[in-house]
């Protein structure tokens, strides 16, 4: 349903978004990884209509998104910012109700109604978005996207601000709209986001680095070392460690070592026999921001321009 093709976007002498090209399918959800600075929000931002492409193309439904086309492409994306923009003075039903009647839909109280119930601000209803808490505000923003009930959602940072308990919800509400078949482009930081939903994550740091489903993408980044927590300091194990890889260290509660997956029952048995009691054993994943300056270790520029 969405089609990139070497999308660019220079912002004077500065390229943010460099020859990107890929695919969003219909029920599929893809997550855009990158750190601040990676030109995620300025890809949705091209993808929404809503900032013009230096040069690349972008296809929703095989209809090519131009200036012609954007008003009618648009009412088919739900575009969610991390910042949602809303009108202080009025009530959270009359915010909504300005976007019904952009969307000239036919019974725009009972879509408001049910947006409303889907993100839990019934009871909010009347209130001024001005009295909303920075939590309200991003479920507003969130209803507004599905307002239309539209093909296409495009989520910068959804579950920024948000409780744990709305976060699942969230999480709950894009696996929904996949089923419905719906086509999901959702940037986050949080590598943990692809993991739980996506079909595929897309790393981007200007330049798209990889595009693979979240189990492959996790086999590429991962450190090769094994994180074992116990009861009590590691240090007091850490020779066992040692005897798998002379370079294992200790803090905490926590000893990693370079293993094999296919050495992890020798690793435990190991530890058990030791008397250390082990509440977790998993492969190390480093860090997002660590695992980006590994991708692009190849090219230092690349590094720099997207800070």
């Amino acid at each position: 349903m969405i089609s990139v093709s070497r999308l660019t976007r220079r912002f004077g002498g500065r390229t943010v978004v460099d020859n990107v090209t890929f695919e969003v399918g219909r029920g599929e959800i893809v997550v855009l990884l990158g750190p601040n600075g990676a030109g995620k929000t300025t890809t949705l931002r091209m993808l929404a209509g809503l900032l013009a492409t230096t040069s690349g193309t972008i296809a929703i439904d095989g209809v090519q998104l131009t200036r012609a086309t954007g008003g009618a492409l648009r009412g088919r994306i739900g575009f969610l910012t991390e910042s949602p923009a809303l009108w202080d003075r009025l009530s959270v039903r009359e915010n909504l109700r300005v976007y019904a009647g952009l969307h000239a839909l036919a019974s725009p109280d009972a879509a408001i109604d049910r947006v409303l119930e889907l993100v839990e601000l019934s009871d909010r209803a009347d209130s001024r978005t001005a009295e909303l808490s920075r939590g309200m505000r991003q479920k507003v923003a969130l209803a507004r996207a599905l307002l239309h009930d539209p093909a296409i959602l495009l989520f910068d940072e959804p579950t920024s601000s948000l409780d744990p308990e709305m976060t699942r919800r969230v999480r709950q509400l894009l696996t929904e709209r996949r089923t419905a078949g719906c086509a999901i482009l959702v940037s986050t930081h949080n590598l943990d986001e692809a993991e739980r939903r996506a079909d595929r994550g897309a790393v981007l740091h200007g330049r798209l680095r990889a595009l693979d489903p979240p189990e492959a993408l996790r086999g590429r980044l991962t450190t090769g070392r094994l994180i074992v927590r116990v009861t009590g300091e590691a240090s007091a194990f850490l020779r066992v460690g040692r005897s798998f890889d002379a370079h294992a260290s200790a803090e905490g509660s926590l000893l990693a070592l370079k293993a094999g997956a296919d050495q992890t029952p020798a690793v435990v048995r190991a530890f058990v026999e030791a008397g250390a009691g082990i509440l977790e054993v998993r492969p190390e994943i480093p860090a997002l921001e660590d695992v980006y300056f590994h991708l692009v270790g190849d090219d230092p520029a690349a590094a720099g321009a997207h800070r």
